[in-house]
């Protein structure tokens, strides 16, 4: 980590996390982020969906809402960036405080409810996206929806054609029933929805789809099967957890979704089983803080990581430092292509 980097964590920590956050992103638009654009190479470009990748690292969903920084993010080192969720209408999410920064565990728990200026704004704001880097928007319903399942084929509709895929999030536990879509006949109808949209439109893009930690066996083998039969173009394994086990500090019963470092064993999990049931892509998201994890997520399955809560502690050099390990640990143990890689050790997680 850069010296001044590290001031500017520091600094951050010292105010509330929300306000924290805001501050990054006003910092990105300022010019104060990296500017180096993704590291690259033979072993690292990879294709996900159909998507040409420079590298697997991406950013997860929530960092950026509104899709107000994107031309510094395409800069930062990521591979890809996803944005959003986006809603057919703003909301201003649930009451604040709404965001706990959970030091010694190396994570955070968050309620935001899918806070966020709405489709129209955001779907202008991508209009104006940077050329050559690979964003994506994350698909939402509004918590006073009385068709939740419609909201995110309106939302794929009015923003599609300004991105490069669109992912289903029916896995956050911050509005209310909507991880009841979860379910076998809700998911596949509510999947047939978003794919009739997508066929419609006149540049089809890959629909990936969302799904939490806190699935059983069985549940997790309903979804693959359900995912399989809609035709849909890859899985995102997982969203943040409901579970408490073992945190520390005085948040860590705060209600809503933790991510970072405790979640990684378990979303590491979820994705090893989704890779045994289905060949559809998935990518991994989860508690992905160095290189190391980068690349058990790959053994375990994944395609493709994804990152957030990492860059409270880490800061965004830390995704060129992720790139460039996992390179070296993929030429370490003779992969010539991340492809290669994927699922040589899912027997470790299964």
């Amino acid at each position: 980590m850069k010296a001044l980097e590290q001031i500017g964590l520091q600094a951050l920590r010292r105010v509330d996390p929300e306000t924290a956050h805001g501050l990054a992103l006003a910092a990105l638009r300022a010019g104060l982020g990296p500017k180096g654009g993704p590291f690259t190479s033979p072993r690292l470009r990879c294709d996900l969906a159909g998507l040409a990748l420079p590298n697997p690292v991406g950013l997860a969903a929530g960092f950026d809402k509104n899709a107000t920084a994107l031309a510094p993010l395409a800069r930062s080192g990521f591979g890809f960036l996803e944005v959003g969720a986006a809603t057919p209408r703003a909301q201003e999410g649930n009451p604040r405080p709404r965001l706990y920064r959970l030091t010694q565990d190396r994570a955070a728990i968050n309620r935001f409810g899918f806070n966020n200026q709405g489709m129209q704004v955001i779907a202008g704001r991508l209009a104006q996206r940077p050329a050559g880097a690979v964003i994506g928007l994350n698909l939402g319903a509004n918590k006073d929806s009385t068709d939740k399942a419609a909201d995110f084929a309106t939302v794929l509709a009015h923003c599609g054609p300004h991105v490069d895929f669109a992912t289903v999030n029916v896995s956050s536990p911050n509005t209310e029933k909507l991880r009841d879509l979860q379910g076998k006949a809700a998911l596949a109808a509510l999947l047939a929805g978003v794919m009739e949209t997508r066929a419609a439109m006149a540049r089809p893009v890959p629909v990936f789809l969302k799904i939490a930690p806190d699935l059983s066996a069985e549940e997790i083998a309903e979804i693959a099967e359900v995912a399989q039969a809609a035709g849909i173009s890859g899985i995102i394994a997982t969203n943040t957890t409901l579970d408490r086990e073992g945190l520390h500090g005085p948040h860590a019963q705060q209600t809503g979704g933790l991510s970072g470092q405790p979640l990684f064993e378990k979303s590491t999990r979820v994705l090893a089983q989704l890779a045994s049931l289905t060949d559809l892509p998935i990518i991994g998201v989860g508690g992905v803080s160095t290189a190391e994890q980068a690349y058990q997520k790959i053994r375990a399955g994944a395609c493709a990581v994804q990152l957030y809560t990492a860059l409270v502690y880490g800061g965004l050099s830390l995704v060129d430092d992720i790139s460039r390990g996992l390179d070296a640990l993929l030429a370490r143990d003779g992969f010539a292509t991340l492809a290669e890689a994927v699922g040589s050790g899912r027997a470790d997680w299964t």
